[in-house]
């Protein structure tokens, strides 16, 4: 952590602001009191909008989504136990 007056940091705005983007923490004092702390800001995410993967995702068949499932895994689901079922 680097320490500078306010005197400093006046005549070396650009130099400390280089130094926070950086990822070194700056704290500026006034006397022996810590008053401020240059940090970097973090990039906003991309805005996501509707659509934007398509075309991205492969394209999975119908029948991956409506073919009945299992039994063994439909139970499971439903929180039963194959000996609750009497199938063993």
């Amino acid at each position: 952590m680097a320490e500078f007056s306010i005197q400093q940091a006046k005549a070396n705005l650009s130099k400390l602001i280089t130094r926070a983007a950086a990822g070194e923490e700056v704290v500026i004092m006034r006397g022996s009191i810590a008053v401020a702390r240059l940090t970097p800001i973090e990039p906003k995410p991309p805005k996501r909008c509707f659509g934007m993967r398509k075309g991205k995702i492969p394209n999975l068949p119908d029948a991956f989504f409506f073919d009945p499932l299992p039994e063994e895994e439909l139970r499971s689901w439903e929180g039963q136990s194959s000996e609750q079922n009497g199938v063993e």
